[in-house]
């Protein structure tokens, strides 16, 4: 890719009827992605799922949530601080995820119980993180034998500049690594997603016995922008840990931007099957003098980076369902 970085970033776009793109089946090998999720698999998340978008949990409001089968609420307290706690009030399970917070604590509508930080016999938060994007949560009942928590969730890169981002969120029926497994598999992108990739060509795949610093895909691709315009990049994708994976644009218009895919454990549906959250922040990052003007709209911009996300996720949530539905069937 040229590194001097023309002035206009679109390109006319010149591909094929989608039928007639070249197929990518005998590089995704499924050996290959297998094994790039097991080794995602051993990388510890330190007992840290994501919960939610920092911007969801709002000041004076309670947010309730499960993940991994537990029912958990968070709130911000008068400094503005995060804290996540049991979901059920300890003195007759009243669901707190829709309790008021009044100086910085829950209050209980059932009997006005308040409940703080500091907890209280039987009802104690547990650790809780906010990066400035995502709200985080660590559950330690659900580490391994040979797992230790981590004082705080492991990050892949992302800009230095946080200030246009967006995060989307998307439920399906399946586990976190049928998620994962789906962004193992950069070839599918132009086939499942013609409206959002074209001239799709993964540069570089990690081999079978791939070293941390080596187990990452590389991908040149373009965004489509409408139907004759694109913008080329190269990406890396890598998992900074086993319910995490982040794409990096490494060359090309918004080099440093990245989307990162987390999938957080929920509860089973009432037919029992797993269900995950789909939690995907867009980190966007720019160094054009015109990038600075978005940051001035961003509260416009973030609900359409968001429909974006849902958009491809609509198609790689069935491709998440229909891989778990066929490993349960063994």
């Amino acid at each position: 890719m040229n590194e001097h970085r023309s002035v206009n970033p679109l390109r006319r776009l010149h591909r094929p009827p989608w039928a007639e793109q070249r197929p990518t089946w005998s590089d995704a090998a499924p050996g290959l992605i297998a094994a790039a999720l097991q080794r995602a698999q051993r990388r510890s998340p330190g007992g840290w799922f994501v919960f939610a978008a920092s911007r969801e949990i709002r000041p004076g409001r309670a947010f309730g949530r499960f993940v991994a089968g537990r029912e958990l609420v968070a709130w911000r307290d008068d400094t503005g601080a995060l804290h996540v706690g049991p979901g059920a009030c300890p003195h007759l399970g009243a669901p707190l995820c829709d309790a008021p917070v009044h100086e910085g604590r829950l209050v209980c509508r059932w009997h006005g119980l308040a409940l703080g930080p500091s907890g209280r016999p039987g009802w104690r938060p547990a650790p809780a993180h906010d990066d400035g994007v995502l709200a985080w949560v660590r559950l330690d009942d659900t580490l391994g034998p040979d797992d230790r928590p981590s004082d705080a969730p492991v990050l892949g890169p992302r800009p230095a500049d946080q200030g246009l981002a967006a995060v989307a969120t998307v439920i399906g029926r399946c586990e976190p690594e049928d998620v994962i497994a789906n962004r193992l598999d950069p070839w599918h992108g132009a086939w499942l997603h013609p409206y959002s990739f074209t001239a799709l060509r993964v540069l570089s795949a990690p081999p079978l016995d791939a070293p941390p610093a080596e187990d990452r895909f590389l991908v040149e691709v373009t965004f489509t922008v409408g139907k004759r315009l694109g913008v080329p990049v190269r990406a890396e994708f890598s998992c900074p840990d086993a319910r995490t994976i982040t794409m990096e644009i490494v060359d090309g218009e918004g080099a440093g931007s990245v989307v990162e895919t987390h999938a957080t454990p929920l509860r089973p549906d009432a037919d029992g099957l797993p269900r995950t959250a789909v939690i995907e922040a867009v980190v966007a990052h720019s160094d054009r003098p015109g990038f600075g003007h978005a940051r001035h709209v961003v509260g416009a911009l973030r609900p359409l980076i968001a429909v974006a996300a849902r958009r491809l996720w609509r198609d790689d949530i069935a491709y998440a369902e229909r891989r778990y539905t066929l490993r349960a069937r063994g």
